[in-house]
């Protein structure tokens, strides 16, 4: 018989850990249209509202409203790539292709790797307007 010590032995724990970068020429073609002040206001809404979408996305997916969670990823994808985050936007379309699929389980890593880019990302960002002040 197996013991769980002989088990743990073989279990391998992945560490997540997956580099974020932002546009910083996005970033720069906001200021230049908007102005720094214009920019600024413009971002700051934005990692609101991603930082309000993810909550909403995770928890459509906790209730099973596949839908409103498709509809919530999508407008992540929006609002991601308005402010240089081209790597949320890629995973929010990875979040949809597999609620369009209808596969479950893929759903449920992509979401969970969604979560780690995006407050990954958001941190990013408050960090560079932390620097700015």
């Amino acid at each position: 018989m197996t013991t769980w010590g002989e088990i743990l032995e073989h279990v391998t724990l992945l560490r997540q850990d997956e580099a974020v970068r932002l546009d910083a020429t996005r970033l720069e073609t906001l200021v230049a249209q908007l102005g720094a002040t214009g920019a600024e206001d413009v971002i700051c809404r934005a990692l609101e509202e991603l930082a309000a979408r993810l909550s909403h996305t995770e928890r459509c997916y906790r209730e099973a409203r596949s839908d409103d969670m498709r509809r919530s990823a999508r407008s992540l994808i929006a609002i991601s790539d308005q402010i240089g985050m081209q790597k949320l936007a890629q995973v929010a379309g990875d979040v949809t292709d597999c609620v369009d699929r209808g596969d479950r389980i893929a759903l449920a890593a992509t979401l969970a790797r969604l979560l780690r880019i995006g407050e990954r990302s958001l941190g990013e960002m408050w960090d560079i307007q932390d620097l700015r002040i």
